[in-house]
């Protein structure tokens, strides 16, 4: 028995028609020009970048030269005599990292188990509004969650903060700080804030990644006899452990830059000093948007953006060692 090929397709006139050919030399012209507009959108964001960073530097390199304290030790931040600056990032740096770091301590754990939670446990019809529930948080206006803070959950806080400094003041972290309790305009109160800040970004980054993970692998867990918690803890968690670890480094950009809700809480401007959670102070974005009525003169002006300068690096170093991190883990 003979194998019968297809006939080729014919015309009315039954004739074979040929195949046209494309301009293989107007394709290969398309070709490059979608290759410019892609390679130039891509490098829109290097671009953008090291133009910032050109910027800041050129404009912090005068004050640096004329001021009169150590940059990076003094806790001193004196720009009222142009002619004699005298300013330094120790306690910006202090209050930006505790109060970012408190932060994502809070909302990661959080984030991960309303991820799970919404991906693996819940019924469809609820994951989808609950899902929406937690990203219209980041819609939020920083300036309500500020007030929300101060006014709010400040009050509500200083029983917990009384506790924790009565029975662990042993613990640096815990002690008294230059703030008083009872205003609630502490690193404590900020770092809550801004865990609620970023807990939306966290939480749809992670969602969104254990979504990803290959059902055949947890079928063949449930196969095994593994219990839910198992096929989470086995399969869900360690594929989705690099998303995590950059959803947190996202979060952890909200927080070191957040400005107007840290500048409400940290109402303080006495210098911290003990790295304590009961200081108030300024972070490095607070210290600058509260002098932002002051950008008159070039000299004071440049102390503010060196600390924009270093908040730059500070955020740049962070996103670094997270990409470093997260590609361990994947390789690993």
């Amino acid at each position: 028995m003979t194998r019968s090929s297809a006939a080729p397709p014919v015309d009315q006139a039954g004739r074979v028609p040929t195949l046209k050919v494309a301009n293989t030399r107007a394709l290969g012209r398309a070709d490059r020009i979608f290759h410019a507009i892609a390679s130039t959108a891509g490098s829109t964001v290097v671009i953008a970048v090291v133009l910032i960073a050109v910027f800041l530097l050129v404009r912090a390199i005068p004050s640096l030269g004329a001021n009169t304290a150590n940059f990076f030790t003094s806790s001193q931040f004196d720009t009222t005599n142009p002619l004699r600056l005298a300013f330094g990032i120790r306690d910006l740096f202090m209050v930006t990292v505790l109060s970012s770091l408190s932060a994502l301590v809070l909302a990661v754990p959080i984030a991960i188990g309303i991820a799970v939670f919404l991906t693996q446990y819940a019924p469809t019809r609820l994951s989808r509004p609950f899902g929406a529930m937690v990203d219209l948080l980041a819609a939020v206006p920083s300036i309500v969650f500020g007030l929300w803070g101060i006014f709010v959950l400040a009050p509500t806080l200083k029983p917990i903060a009384e506790f924790l400094n009565r029975n662990l003041e042993w613990l640096f972290l815990f002690k008294a700080g230059n703030v008083s309790l009872v205003g609630g305009g502490t690193i404590f109160t900020a770092a809550v804030v801004l865990s609620v800040m970023i807990l939306p970004i966290v939480t749809s980054v992670s969602r969104e990644v254990f979504r990803q993970t290959p059902r055949m692998q947890i079928e063949a867990a449930l196969a095994l006899g593994a219990t839910k918690w198992e096929v989470v803890r086995m399969t869900v968690l360690p594929f989705g452990r690099s998303g995590v670890i950059a959803a947190s480094m996202l979060g952890l950009g909200r927080a070191l830059g957040e400005t107007v809700a840290v500048l409400i809480i940290l109402r303080a401007s006495a210098h911290p000093g003990n790295w304590s959670l009961f200081d108030g102070g300024y972070t490095f974005a607070s210290k600058i948007a509260s002098a932002a009525s002051e950008f008159s003169e070039a000299l004071p002006t440049g102390a503010y953006i060196s600390a924009g300068l270093a908040l730059f690096v500070l955020t740049f170093i962070v996103n670094v060692v997270a990409r470093a991190v997260a590609g361990g883990k994947v390789n690993g």
